[in-house]
């Protein structure tokens, strides 16, 4: 007997998207095995390490705890978009968040960093000037075993101030 399947409406960076699921397919294992973006690691399983970290629809979720089936009419931001840029042309600059992930060493083993680089994009939607205890408090729920968060907060807020400033100069 084959698997029951329900089909969802989403958009994935930008592109909308139409597909069959099964309905205890997990978020996480749709976007890497269905679509190809690995981005999104698999850490804990529990929705605790946050490696899994994209927005939907502009909120931090772990995949791993969200059904696919849940993201259906949602639109879904993955590590892989923020390098995007057109209209799902890939390839294009890289986001000054990431950028200055690099820059500042934000990142060691690079396990946390997508998860990392997806809350730090929710935490500057919601406030673009953050203070650096607003900035280690918003990255908490996201665990990295490696840098000890000084220098992802410090590329967090970097990449604040490039946004802060690129937008005012394309006012």
């Amino acid at each position: 007997m084959a698997p029951q399947t329900c089909t969802i409406r989403l958009t994935v960076n930008g592109e909308p998207l139409v597909a069959d699921v099964e309905p205890r397919r997990l978020l996480v294992d749709f976007l890497r095995e269905d679509l190809g973006l690995t981005g999104a690691h698999i850490g804990c399983e529990q929705g605790v390490c946050g490696t899994c970290t994209v927005l939907l629809n502009g909120a931090s979720i772990r995949s791993c705890i969200v059904f696919a089936v849940q993201a259906d009419g949602a639109e879904v931001s993955t590590v892989e978009g923020l390098a995007m840029k057109g209209e799902g042309e890939a390839g294009g600059e890289l986001h000054p968040l990431q950028d200055e992930f690099s820059a500042k060493q934000g990142l060691q083993c690079g396990y946390c960093t997508p998860g990392m680089l997806m809350r730090a994009r929710e935490i500057l939607a919601q406030n673009p000037d953050p203070t650096p205890e607003q900035v280690r408090a918003g990255i908490a729920s996201n665990l990295c075993r490696c840098t000890g968060y000084q220098f992802i907060t410090e590329a967090v807020l970097a990449a604040a101030a490039r946004l802060r400033e690129t937008k005012e100069v394309a006012s």
